[in-house]
């Protein structure tokens, strides 16, 4: 039988260990190049951080099936899937900006059963397993209260393709919703931002053209924590809009106000 608890002190232990490697390599000169534009790079860290994380799923749980951002799919027609983003913030981290996070996510078919995000600079380790709640270093998580999108401090980012694809590179949006509400942010790293608004220092995320990797554990996260993630405009990629239910009901009346996708 497999056991969740048992899975999650696994994960929390290997995403330490690679976000410690990261810190290790941060000061040193970066291999590294384009994948999908110029702006979209991968780095020498991200992918032996990948390598680090499958090898450990592998020695554990050999018969899992893995979905990553470097290495693709691998699939051993099993229910079980990982779904790993092992350096998110690449851009960040290539130029030393400080928010930079490991990913990893277990899902079974649909259903999200443990979601690790560790922030090697910050040392926060953020964690959750399904029906448990959500957690950062022992404390437990629950996502803001407020209601009043005037009061709102929201996050969003943007596509590497947004010069390509200037339909929906996400400023039609930022523009609607900067006079209505308090402030943006932009980490630049998505699996950061999902943590922060499970913990409560945001109180609402939207982002366009995003990956699997970059949302599954912080999914589970928001949903441990009280609050809601949702996807839209589906045939446009992943496109999620994240916070308690009253900001996510708000964002997605003023979204489709943009786009038209919830009609």
């Amino acid at each position: 039988m497999f056991d969740i608890k048992e899975a999650l002190e696994r994960v929390k232990q290997w995403a330490e260990e690679v976000g410690n490697y990261q810190l290790e390599m941060l000061e040193k000169e970066l291999v590294y190049h384009s994948k999908s534009t110029a702006t979209d790079i991968v780095t020498e860290v991200d992918i032996e951080s990948e390598r680090m994380i499958i090898e450990r799923i592998k020695t554990y749980y050999p018969e899992h099936s893995i979905l990553s951002e470097e290495e693709g799919s691998i699939d051993n027609d099993s229910s079980f899937k990982w779904i790993i983003d092992p350096l998110d913030g690449t851009n960040n981290y290539f130029h030393g900006y400080p928010i930079f996070s490991v990913s990893i996510a277990l899902y079974r078919g649909e259903e999200a059963l443990v979601g690790v995000v560790y922030v090697p600079k910050l040392k926060e380790l953020f964690y959750a397993s399904k029906g448990e709640g959500a957690f950062v270093n022992g404390r437990r998580l629950s996502v803001s209260t407020r209601k009043d999108m005037t009061l709102a401090l929201m996050a969003t980012g943007f596509p590497y393709d947004k010069a390509i694809d200037k339909e929906n590179n996400n400023l039609t949006i930022l523009n609607s919703l900067l006079t209505e509400i308090m402030c943006i942010r932009r980490s630049g790293s998505a699996a950061f931002d999902l943590c922060c608004v499970a913990a409560g220092r945001l109180d609402g995320f939207w982002e366009l053209k995003l990956k699997l990797w970059d949302i599954a554990a912080g999914k589970l996260l928001i949903e441990e924590a009280g609050g809601k993630l949702i996807s839209f405009y589906k045939e446009k990629g992943v496109n999620v809009i994240a916070g308690n239910s009253k900001i996510v009901e708000k964002l997605c009346s003023r979204i489709d106000e943009c786009y038209q996708c919830f009609r």
